[in-house]
């Protein structure tokens, strides 16, 4: 896999990365720990919303490293749609987006005093929805990177990102390794991610499998304070581990900070780094976006690098 194309000349691409699928709306609400108490009612702090979900993430966290984003997706007609459109044209990503017949896509957080977090993703897509390729074509050839969010309409890109000869990533979050929906998305990109939390102990055959039965030349397992593995088509099948960095500050919200992890690694992919130091890179964004919620949990590049006075 390579992600570098040459900067001079009639193939130089518009855009670093072009992230497909994947926007919403969170609805964040902090509670004294989980699971929370069997009750009618129950008291909490300030009820808090904003953009995000992962494709947002991974297209505003990119963009706030200077990388040159493009993000297609399917919004509603709604007002929910047009809080995604606001904080993504506040973020300067590059956004195009066919309208849902469902609407816009919504998630509510459940976040104890740890940073811990319980998710409740709406599934409100139609069967059969598909994204026309007049529509991602000409994007899809002009990206040094495509990052596909596990959404089912973007499973029907693969082929074309094969014939693109483009690499590819995409995030599988907790999958367990056995159910299906992850499963395409697992084996036909060239660079993917996941939590170690849903495979537990399994996470090293479920990785190994990964490699021997796609296209995988990397896969990297995020264990949040645990830190994250790596594992190569051409290593040791033995996961490598990459220390956790401590967040420079304290803990506010774990949410999206397996997003973070993703645009450092492929910010020092892009970049042309070593993968361990790419994986180092995803753990200090990983990091930093704990410390903040919403918008606050961008890491920028000096940050990232080191750089920050």
């Amino acid at each position: 896999m390579t992600d570098q194309r040459s900067d001079d000349g009639p193939d130089r691409a518009a855009h670093d990365v072009l992230v497909v699928g994947g926007s919403g709306v969170d609805t964040v609400v902090r509670v004294d720990s989980l699971p929370v108490p069997l009750a009618d009612s129950v008291d909490v702090s300030a009820i808090r919303e904003w953009p995000g979900h992962t494709g947002g993430n991974v297209a505003l966290g990119c963009r706030a490293l200077g990388l040159t984003v493009k993000f297609l997706d399917f919004v509603g007609d709604d007002a929910t749609g047009a809080q995604v459109r606001a904080r993504l044209a506040e973020g300067d990503v590059d956004f195009e987006a066919l309208t849902s017949p469902s609407g816009t896509r919504r998630a509510v957080s459940l976040v104890e005093r740890t940073g811990r977090r319980m998710s409740f993703q709406d599934a409100r897509e139609p069967a059969g929805l598909r994204m026309p390729r007049p529509f991602y074509l000409p994007h899809l050839r002009a990206a040094r990177h495509v990052h596909l969010s596990v959404v089912d309409f973007a499973r029907h890109l693969f082929d074309d990102i094969a014939e693109a000869g483009v690499p590819v990533s995409t995030d599988l979050h907790d999958w367990d390794g056995l159910s299906g929906h992850q499963r395409e998305f697992a084996l036909r990109a060239d660079l993917v991610f996941l939590s170690a939390t849903g495979a537990g102990g399994r996470i090293a055959s479920v990785m190994k499998e990964i490699l021997r039965d796609g296209r995988a030349e990397v896969v990297v397992a995020t264990a949040g304070a645990g830190g994250s593995y790596l594992m190569t088509r051409e290593g040791s099948r033995t996961p490598r581990p990459i220390a956790a960095v401590v967040p420079p500050g304290p803990v506010v919200d774990s949410n999206g900070a397996g997003d973070a992890y993703v645009c450092g690694f492929l910010y020092g992919r892009l970049a042309g780094r070593g993968l361990e130091e790419c994986a180092v890179l995803g753990a200090r964004a990983g990091a930093y976006a704990c410390t903040g919620a919403g918008p606050a949990s961008l890491i920028g590049r000096d940050e990232l690098l080191g750089q920050a006075g």
